[in-house]
């Protein structure tokens, strides 16, 4: 059953990758990219409310939830960010937007920034939630985020340490995983949850989201340092909770402007997971964002 009530599913073929997700509503299109190790349905709080407005796309991204999962390379190209970037611009042009706004939380802000960068012309702006830039969390690296965000470096390691460790008790260990934050567990409505822990017993998608981490920290800072001096150019508004990791171990505007030329942003209340937790407080600045986009038209 899906968690999104009025939006219809689609299953869509983005040069041989299948892509799984929702679209609904009408009006300017609007991206929304999950995070780990969650799915589309972490948008379900949100997405009717910004529908009202704009033609909503939530999707899983390649690896996640019930989108394809390629096989893994050396370089780990296959889940590098540019390839997640450029499954979203052929699924959009699939759809018939050519051109549209994008919200990323997590994992899906880093395929936001980088699909920004490489298809600048289809990127109207951008929304991203709870991180700061991949290559500079790691390059300011330090004990207190290190424990915080364990897994960013626990992930990486050499298949199937992680893989087989993880998939000895996947649930529990998703539980631990999301609910080591603020609020615990209590952001997941029942239902999402449901999908998520569902999703997350498949053993392709525990080695498919290792390899997430494994492409951010090779091939997608390579991929970075490549970019030299050329940043974002749509205008990018920056949201991380007060009660999180980001608040705490980086400055989180600082770091967006050395990636991007037109940065605004702020703390609001809540932890890691904003649209589960506080999704009427998102909606009302995500609106408030994307409303004067499309009024300045």
């Amino acid at each position: 059953m899906s968690v999104f009530d009025g939006f219809k599913k689609f299953d869509i073929d983005c040069k041989g990758t299948n892509i799984h997700g929702v679209i609904g509503g009408e009006g300017p299109a609007l991206l929304l990219l999950h995070g780990y190790p969650q799915t589309h349905a972490m948008w379900h709080k949100i997405a009717p409310s910004l529908s009202k407005s704009h033609t909503v796309v939530a999707a899983d991204l390649r690896g996640y939830g019930k989108s394809a999962k390629p096989a893994t390379t050396p370089d780990h190209s296959s889940y590098s960010k540019r390839a997640m970037a450029d499954d979203m611009v052929e699924l959009m042009t699939k759809l018939g937007h050519q051109r549209f706004a994008i919200c990323g939380h997590d994992r899906g802000g880093r395929v936001a920034h980088r699909l920004a960068l490489d298809w600048p012309q289809r990127v109207d702006r951008m929304v991203v939630l709870d991180i700061a830039p991949t290559r500079e969390m790691y390059s300011h690296t330090d004990d207190t985020f290190a424990k915080a965000y364990w897994w960013w470096f626990y992930l990486v390691q050499d298949a199937p340490l992680p893989e087989n460790m993880i998939g000895a008790d996947p649930s529990g260990y998703w539980l631990a995983t999301c609910g080591s934050g603020s609020a615990g567990l209590h952001p997941f409505s029942e239902q999402a949850r449901a999908q998520y822990l569902e999703c997350f017993s498949d053993p392709a998608v525990i080695h498919a989201t290792c390899e997430d981490y494994r492409a951010a920290a090779g091939i997608d800072i390579e991929h970075d340092n490549a970019d030299g001096d050329r940043k974002v150019e749509c205008p990018i508004l920056v949201i991380w909770g007060k009660d999180g990791v980001i608040e705490r171990c980086f400055d989180a505007l600082g770091l967006w402007r050395q990636r991007a030329i037109d940065v605004d942003g702020f703390a609001m209340q809540g932890g890691h997971y904003l649209a589960e937790e506080n999704p009427a407080e998102l909606f009302d600045h995500l609106q408030k964002f994307l409303t004067e986009y499309i009024d300045n038209q």
